[in-house]
């Protein structure tokens, strides 16, 4: 049985061209945030590398398309078998590279196996339906149906705060609907993706060349997304790269889950220490670096007050230091560019007259949990994405003001709502302009088996297993006289 940590002192990462292992004489080195070793190591690709990867997928989407389901569903379960075998390994790379804690780093390698496994199950029914050609008068009778039928080639294009799951969310679907797949994953995490995709490749189960990997900038992004060989682009990153992929990929499918800016309303009504300590959780889990995190709390103004000094006991009570610890909640973020750019929010949001409440200075190398008060909607830092453990408390008259202000805002992600009021919540799901919608929890909420994605700038189509499966397949319609 394939082994992907048997040779404990290889840390470098190959190019995978179909099942074909090359790489090159230069690598580029990953170095652990916390730490600032060396823990990883990977080839950077060239537009020509991208070119032969999506040929070798364009030839072996022929066999893709004609494999038979069962072999494509034993295929996932094998690889999520032997995934969860390797679950610790894979959790401490995972560590190595982005510095994610431990403990949620080994909650996303059980997650990453259940995204697999719920996709084998909705192959499994996953189809068209008949039609009726008699509906209408001018109709007549026919054997009429539609079947779902794979694109041929896809190109997935993950990001780093998820770089195992988030892979698992396009590459599963894509190949089990009977794709041929080019993986171009985070330079954040390039072993992880590797030796996650060595999964794929090595399993008894797999298609010849349904799988390639290549890493590199926006070089081999360009040549990926530009090529009328794929199908789908299916993009997961920022809004301005999200832009660059809609301009460039001409007459193909595109789905993008980009970012948010992502909101709850506390209203008079809710538990306040059940929302406070949700909301903790949701604004600093990952170090805020989450399309979902929570960064925009609005608080009806009679409990603004109680809400707040809530808010900073427990945020206070969140353990911050080595991701490697398995009580610590909270580690680095993922590069000093990061960091610096989370300094500046507090800057900037001190110089416009907010009050920092909790954290906002660097300690012992990481950026803190951070609350901040008395923030206006003018203000820069609840205006754009954060990216990062920074959370804005705003007290509102009612929860109209709430839903407007909340509304006010380019992305459309998740939204959320805390009131013990059935009518305000469903007031809240018809009038929230967003892709999901949480009550009484954290929008930073998300369950695989769910349809995942935004509307407005947050991105274009779903993501979840069943959701995916449509994104990465055609209707093809069939008439019978």
């Amino acid at each position: 049985m394939f082994n992907p940590f048997e040779d404990k002192n290889d840390n470098k990462a190959k190019i995978l061209f179909g099942s074909k292992e090359e790489s090159k004489n230069e690598l580029k080195d990953r170095k652990n945030p916390y730490s600032g070793e060396v823990v990883s190591r990977f080839p950077e690709c060239s537009a020509d590398d991208a070119k032969k990867a999506l040929k070798i997928a364009q030839k072996a989407s022929k066999d893709t398309m004609k494999s038979p389901l069962h072999q494509r569903v034993a295929w996932l379960e094998d690889v999520a078998k032997n995934l969860r075998k390797y679950q610790e390994e894979f959790a401490k790379l995972i560590v190595d590279e982005i510095s994610k804690p431990i403990h949620f780093a080994r909650i996303e390698v059980q997650r990453c196996a259940e995204t697999i496994e719920l996709t084998a199950k909705e192959l499994i029914s996953f189809g068209g339906e008949t039609i009726n050609t008699d509906a209408t008068s001018s109709g007549r009778d026919a054997i009429a149906y539609y079947k779902r039928v794979p694109v041929g080639v896809v190109v997935a294009i993950t990001p780093f705060n998820f770089p195992l799951n988030l892979v698992a969310h396009k590459i599963a679907p894509a190949l089990g609907a009977g794709n041929a797949v080019v993986l171009k994953p985070t330079p954040e995490a390039p072993l992880t993706a590797y030796k996650f995709a060595k999964l794929f490749v090595e399993s008894e189960f797999a298609i010849k060349d349904a799988l390639s990997v290549v890493y590199g900038d926006a070089e081999v992004g360009s040549a990926l997304v530009k090529s009328p060989i794929p199908r789908v682009i299916s993009f997961t990153g920022s809004v301005p790269v999200g832009k660059i992929i809609t301009s460039q990929a001409g007459i193909k499918k595109v789905s993008l889950e980009l970012g948010g800016n992502a909101a709850t309303f506390v209203d008079k009504s809710a538990n306040l220490k059940e929302a406070s300590l949700k909301c903790a959780f949701g604004s600093f889990y990952n170090s805020g670096q989450v399309c979902i995190s929570l960064q925009r709390i609005y608080v009806h103004k009679d409990i603004y007050d109680e809400f707040a000094s809530l808010m900073a006991e427990e945020t206070k009570k969140l353990k911050v230091g080595s991701p490697y610890d398995d009580n610590t909640f909270m580690g680095p973020l993922i590069n000093q560019d990061a960091k610096e750019r989370a300094k500046s929010w507090v800057k900037s949001a001190r110089a416009e007259g907010a009050t920092i409440l909790t954290g906002g200075d660097e300690v012992d190398g990481i950026f803190p949990p951070t609350v901040v008060t008395n923030v206006t909607d003018e203000m820069k830092i609840i205006c754009e994405e954060v990216f990062a453990p920074i959370v804005s408390l705003v007290a509102v008259e009612s929860m109209d003001e709430a839903i407007e202000k909340i509304n006010n805002s380019p992305y459309g992600l998740q939204y959320s709502i805390f009131t013990s009021s059935i009518q305000n919540a469903k007031k809240f799901i018809d009038e929230a302009e967003s892709g999901g919608v949480v009550v009484n929890d954290i929008p930073t909420v998300r369950f695989d088996i769910q349809p995942y994605g935004g509307v407005k700038l947050s991105g274009i189509g779903r993501e979840g297993p069943k959701f995916a499966l449509e994104e990465f397949t055609e209707i093809k319609s069939v008439v019978i006289f």
